[in-house]
């Protein structure tokens, strides 16, 4: 049989044995081990019960038998955050020296969407996938990576078994960045992140928040603490912004998960006749271009972003090179000081 499968004491399991058993076709069997797109729970559930029962497993050997295609596919979240280029960068460097070709495609934040493209690249056979910042819960991810060797940056989850992390330390980047804000002389600070449902805690805006609060109750500043969830980045926020900064309960400073907040935020005081930092201090996180200009001025995370993907590249490599073991890579951050803190 093409699939191999596993031999036990009634002979080979195949794959068309397993879809006898479910009482399905070989084709269900098919979509639902490769998690494709559109299958129900409950053909999911029939069939990995026979899987369990029969003890099948798919021959690693006969899927070699379709040979490298020295491709790997790298799924970005967007392409509106000035941070994804260099990760993508660090990515593409590591991965032409090694000899291999990209196909990128954009998740554009739906889950949906991003499920479609990996099982394009899975028809594609590519020989691994980084994703970048998936929205993708983790246990679908698992099953993914049962099929393909998977790395994904911007995803904290040390307890994933068949799919590799890189990330930045975000919980001690907040720490940083509100030690930061502590040390400059305030104590009323806020923190803008972005809303995210309880399943999403490995999300990097869920990180920052932790580190924001384990900050402000180390310095016994628990009682100012309070978290501002924007709406996601791709829809407009200026309202909330100028909310926050108009209202009667204006914060001395802000925190935001991510210069796509912190620059327009200091935007919006300009608006409001408000001096950054003078009237409200800013730190932001991810160090972008825009930060660094004198115009700006803003004092930003680094999360050595083309750092990243370069180390997302190599332990993608070495997954397809034969290690098993899973590995959970950490980066740390530092804080670039500018004018808008102090």
């Amino acid at each position: 049989m093409a699939d191999g499968g596993t031999k036990t004491g009634a002979g080979r399991v195949t794959i068309r044995t397993v879809a006898e058993d479910a009482g399905v076709s070989v084709a269900a069997v098919s979509k639902v081990m490769r998690n494709a797109y559109g299958v129900s729970e409950a053909l999911r559930l029939k069939v990995e019960a026979s899987i369990a029962r029969l003890g099948y497993r798919p021959s690693v050997a006969a899927r070699g038998m379709r040979g490298q295609t020295f491709t790997l596919g790298v799924l970005l979240v967007g392409i509106d955050n000035p941070i994804l280029p260099l990760i993508y960068g660090g990515i593409e460097g590591v991965a032409e020296a090694a000899g291999y070709k990209i196909m990128v495609g954009v998740g554009a934040a739906r889950m949906q969407t991003e499920a479609r493209l990996i099982e394009q690249m899975l028809d594609n056979r590519m020989d691994g996938l980084i994703l970048v910042a998936s929205r993708i819960a983790g246990d679908v991810l698992e099953r993914y990576a049962r099929q393909i060797p998977i790395v994904v940056v911007g995803h904290h989850e040390p307890s994933a078994r068949h799919f590799d992390t890189v990330n930045n330390d975000d919980r001690q980047g907040a720490r940083i960045a509100v030690g930061a804000l502590i040390d400059a002389g305030h104590r009323d600070i806020a923190m803008l992140a972005l809303p995210h449902p309880e399943d999403h805690q490995a999300n990097v805006s869920p990180q920052r928040e932790r580190g924001y609060r384990e900050a402000m109750a180390a310095a016994g500043l628990s009682s100012f603490a309070r978290i501002v969830h924007m709406p996601q980045p791709e829809v407009p926020r200026h309202a909330e912004m100028t909310a926050l900064l108009s209202g009667p309960d204006r914060p001395r400073a802000v925190f935001c998960w991510s210069d796509l907040d912190a620059i327009p935020l200091i935007n919006v005081a300009h608006e409001l006749g408000l001096r950054v930092p003078a009237d409200v201090a800013v730190v932001g996180y991810d160090n972008s271009q825009v930060a660094a200009m004198p115009v700006v001025g803003l004092t930003s995370v680094d999360q050595d972003a083309r750092g990243l993907g370069e180390a997302a590249a190599r332990a993608l490599l070495s997954r397809i090179g034969g290690r098993s073991e899973v590995s959970h890579v950490i980066l740390h951050p530092r804080l670039v000081c500018r004018t808008s803190h102090r």
